[in-house]
């Protein structure tokens, strides 16, 4: 016990949560400071319920302060018992002192503290990610309202198949978020503090004299702001595996912005641009969509780090070795890698420049044939099924060939000159119900 723990490293291989508010609320210093907020509110736990004196519990909630212990020492000394809280027990026993030093820690097991502290770095962390995700919807929403009717081709299978509009796009990316968000409340809201003693069955509080053990969990919980366990969870990890389904699914939902805004931004392209694009340093008129690429690395690297989490329900006995232990740096990353891509999503959506001129231009690469489907239905009461399908066939070749319109083609058919064929081929006049749904979709809340 020495020095202030040190800054967490600056992350120079990791640009995706780098500076990130989620990057200083899972560093050592906030896992420090949850551990020791953890060991203090057992000793409150327990004075509340006069399991130890009042004035035992200031005094470890006064010595749990993180600027009187190293946090390299700690992680150095773990390696001894597998674990930091081992050595942090030790050290915040000394501060204590004497006199007080005995109720420090007294009944617990390194996992239920570990488990705590894992837990409030969670919710803080959950916290700020719910703030970025909130600018992403809101950003949305403005986006979809916006260009409710800027019509863009839709595209299928890396092709494009028929118009849809731009706001629709942004509506859907909307309720993405809008899923993460309440996936990631759900499991903020329930997130558990961890206690049962050395195997799940809090003996050790009844030796030190609890007359009800089974009442300590919740008033520990209250301490700490978390929810009471209905069981001591050792080996029971539900509350991981909702952090790693939430997490995973948050980087995915926002990796779909990314990646719809790396297509679209395309040089062949360039529908949208991200509005301040970063440099190359080799080659001056680039504008790189770089928000885009690390929320897309971090959709890419979330499953990976779930996966692990999901591994880690497979724990033997009352207590694991191995599978509780794998966890640690997993969740840490997946709440990094999460909170940074919710802070670039919400920078990516509120800068992002649209190009409706773009948009409209495109529609004209297949010469008509973006709206061939809706021909399809309409020619087919006038010409019969068979025939109008030959029709657009041969034409469809033609407008390549000869370089024309499919409009200026029809327009020669005989059969064909009472339809009006200028609103039949405009694509703004074929995007079904997109308007519509995206109202609806901004409906929610």
């Amino acid at each position: 016990m020495t020095s202030a723990p040190e800054a967490c490293e600056p992350g120079l291989l990791a640009p995706g949560w780098a500076g990130s508010p989620a990057a200083e609320a899972t560093d050592d210093r906030a896992v420090l400071r949850a551990l020791l907020d953890a060991e203090a509110a057992l000793t409150r736990a327990q004075a509340g319920l006069g399991l130890a004196p009042a004035r035992a519990a200031d005094a470890v909630t006064e010595a749990a302060d993180p600027a009187r212990f190293d946090a390299h020492s700690l992680a150095e000394r773990a390696r001894g018992g597998g674990n930091p809280v081992i050595p942090l027990v030790a050290d915040l026993t000394e501060a204590v002192g004497e006199e007080y030093g005995p109720y420090v820690h007294r009944g617990a097991t390194s996992q239920d503290i570990m488990d705590s502290a894992l837990m409030l770095v969670a919710a803080r962390t959950l916290d700020l990610l719910l703030a970025d995700l909130a600018r992403t919807e809101r950003a949305s929403a403005r986006l979809a309202a916006r260009h409710r009717d800027t019509v863009m081709p839709g595209r299928t299978l890396t092709q494009h198949a028929v118009p849809t509009t731009f706001g629709l796009k942004a509506a859907g990316w909307r309720t993405l978020v809008l899923d993460a968000r309440d996936r990631i409340g759900a499991v903020r809201d329930a997130l558990p503090a961890q206690l049962g003693g050395a195997a799940g069955t809090l003996a050790a509080f009844e030796a030190y004299g609890a007359a009800d053990p089974t009442a300590l969990p919740a008033a520990y919980a209250r301490e700490l702001g978390l929810c009471a366990p209905a069981l001591p969870w050792h080996t029971l990890r539900t509350p991981v595996a909702d952090l790693a389904g939430c997490l995973a699914f948050a980087a995915g939902a926002l990796g779909k912005i990314a990646v719809d805004v790396l297509t679209l931004s395309r040089t062949e392209i360039g529908e949208v641009a991200e509005g301040s694009g970063g440099g190359s340093s080799a080659m001056p008129h680039k504008a790189n969509p770089v928000r885009s690429t690390l929320i897309a690395t971090a959709a890419r690297r979330a499953p990976q780090l779930a996966a692990t989490l999901y591994g880690s329900l497979s724990a033997e006995d009352e207590r694991p070795a191995g599978a509780w232990h794998a966890e640690w740096e997993p969740l840490r990353d997946l709440l990094r890698l999460t909170g940074g891509a919710a802070r670039d999503a919400a920078e990516l959506t509120e800068d992002l420049r649209v190009r409706p001129d773009v948009m409209r231009a495109h529609l004209g690469l297949t010469h008509g044939l973006i709206v061939s489907e809706r021909l399809s239905a309409e020619l087919a009461p006038v010409l019969g099924r068979t025939r109008a399908k030959a029709l657009l066939t041969e034409l469809a070749g033609r407008t390549y060939e000869e370089g024309r319109s499919m409009t200026e083609l029809l327009s020669e058919v005989p059969d064909l000159k009472d339809l009006d064929l200028g609103a039949l081929t405009d694509p703004a006049r074929y995007t079904g119900s997109a308007g519509a749904m995206t109202d609806r979709a901004l409906e929610r809340r």
